[in-house]
């Protein structure tokens, strides 16, 4: 069980699933970059954040939800988690929503966080959350998410993760890749910088030879 200063962010999860050294750049060195998508993603969450509850078709609906597990390490808020208003208590439905600026992903990024926010709740109130939903701006519709054993394993995996990290302050080496296009902080990470070694980057620069004479000579 960690304790009230081991808590790491929860939307970190998301984060390190999409890429390790991302994750260290933004909570490790507190590096952050805004790009389109980030201000939309802000703008987008503004009013989802804002605190409160309302109720309707028997569900009552909580805003800003506050999130913690002890057992992963990780606090946070969940936009919107929704109880059943009516029936036994023993049986009322517990349901995270995650609300999303974009559309929906075939990777499993969104579906982690929500995940994530489920064992919070589970924890949090001693009862089973079987499944959430992430609606999205761009469709402006629901997407079912089934929490099985696969996605919680990797939801704690990617936790255990996250405090190896921390506890090193390691950010990981960059490694190039299709996602480095889309990434905010690119310009932060210089994931190219990483492709060639001091020789071969003297060697394209024409100086073969003075890299050579380099590492021979002595400090």
């Amino acid at each position: 069980m960690y304790a009230d200063d081991e808590l790491l962010p929860l939307s970190g999860l998301q984060h390190i699933a999409y890429c390790e050294r991302q994750w260290a750049l933004i909570h490790l060195e507190q590096i952050w970059d805004e790009s389109y998508d980030t201000v939309r993603g802000s703008l987008f969450h503004e009013r989802v954040h804002l605190e409160g509850y309302s109720a309707a078709k028997g569900v009552r609906s909580e805003r800003g939800y506050l999130l913690v597990s002890r057992s992963l390490g990780i606090a946070g808020i969940a936009d919107v988690v929704e109880f059943t208003a009516d029936g036994d208590a023993a049986e009322a439905v517990v349901r995270p929503v995650e609300y999303k600026v974009g559309k929906p992903k075939i990777e499993e990024w969104d579906r982690i966080q929500v995940c994530a926010q489920a064992l919070c709740l589970e924890e949090m109130l001693g009862c089973a959350v079987g499944q959430g939903d992430l609606f999205y701006g761009a469709t402006r519709r629901r997407e079912r998410v089934v929490l099985d054993d696969a996605l919680r394993e990797r939801v704690a995996g990617l936790a255990l993760r996250m405090h190896e990290l921390f506890e090193r302050s390691e950010t990981p080496r960059a490694v190039r890749g299709p996602k480095c296009r889309r990434c905010s902080l690119a310009d932060s990470c210089l994931p190219g910088a990483f492709d060639h070694d001091a020789v071969a980057y003297w060697k394209e620069a024409g100086f073969e030879k003075a890299s050579q004479h380099a590492l021979c000579d002595e400090p």
